[in-house]
């Protein structure tokens, strides 16, 4: 190779590792991580950006099923020093609610994504297959962005106990599918960061529910903290309940649903700067679950 080709080698891989350091998107935003690295500094990786190829990616944690083989159910990590904070966010959407994102009611909120990012905040997004069918390019950017984990809340949103806040009710004989169907929506929409826990729609759940669920071999996940961000107004109201009730290895439960949690991204603003201050770290529950 003459001298001057092997000049323009070297200036197009100068050229091209400057193009892929600036990034796209929200890449060249500074945001505050809590993502310890080898050194003990931190890293925060581009938003939406996937792994490559090569990457290896550990299973997550999951619990043993519990006795006659029910599903295993985790609210928060066991009592423990370690100030570490899991914030999840359902991103509800009801099998049957259709008619009304067509209408323009709008069951995503893209600002709360983004606000997350900004600050730097891990955490777990429990979708259901409904809405990642809704929101294909969401789901796409949010499963493959390493900030968040993508975990199931159902396909349909039904319930799987009742009574539960008026929701119809899934036959004990759909259930498993009804997790399985929202897992292939994910898969469908192009998500990666997809993890194997089930969050109960409205919470509601029985030993009958446990049992129907296991051939879906999930961990289901409540909660211990709630926000009490559904259908509120007062942002600094869902802020100061969950300052308040957040211990070390708390699990809170927020919303990701525009139309029935509107304050949610104003709560965060507030929440993650505070929480921070106090000495807390951002996990998602895939960390929250491993062992200390």
């Amino acid at each position: 190779m003459s001298s001057l080709s092997l000049l323009g080698v070297v200036l197009v891989g100068v050229l091209v590792g400057v193009l892929v350091g600036c990034g796209g998107g929200t890449a060249g935003i500074t945001a505050p991580s809590d993502r310890p690295t080898a050194s003990g500094t931190s890293h925060a990786p581009s938003a939406g950006a996937a792994p490559g190829p090569a990457t290896v990616r550990k299973a997550p944690p999951t619990m043993a099923p519990g006795p006659g083989g029910l599903t295993p159910v985790y609210t928060h990590r066991a009592k423990g020093r370690e100030k570490v904070v899991a914030l999840t966010f359902d991103a509800d959407m009801t099998a049957d609610q259709g008619p009304r994102a067509a209408a323009g009611e709008r069951f995503d909120n893209p600002a709360l994504i983004e606000t997350l990012r900004r600050l730097g905040v891990d955490s777990t997004v429990f979708m259901t297959g409904r809405w990642a069918e809704e929101y294909p390019d969401q789901t796409r950017s949010i499963g493959n962005d390493p900030r968040f984990e993508i975990a199931n809340h159902s396909y349909s949103h039904y319930s799987f106990a009742s009574p539960c806040y008026g929701l119809p009710t899934v036959p004990k004989k759909d259930m498993a599918a009804d997790v399985r169907r929202a897992f292939d929506a994910f898969r469908k929409a192009g998500a990666r960061n997809v993890v194997p826990y089930f969050r109960f729609p409205g919470g509601c759940y029985d030993d009958e529910a446990l049992h129907a669920l296991a051939p879906a071999r999930v961990t289901a996940v409540q909660w211990d903290v709630v926000s009490g961000d559904a259908f509120a107004k007062d942002g600094d109201a869902v802020a100061q309940q969950v300052l308040d009730g957040v211990k070390p290895g708390s699990l809170v439960v927020m919303h990701c649903t525009r139309s029935a949690a509107p304050v949610t991204e104003q709560a965060i603003r507030r929440i993650v700067p505070e929480l921070r201050a106090r000495g807390y770290r951002f996990v998602k529950v895939s960390e929250l679950m491993a062992t200390p």
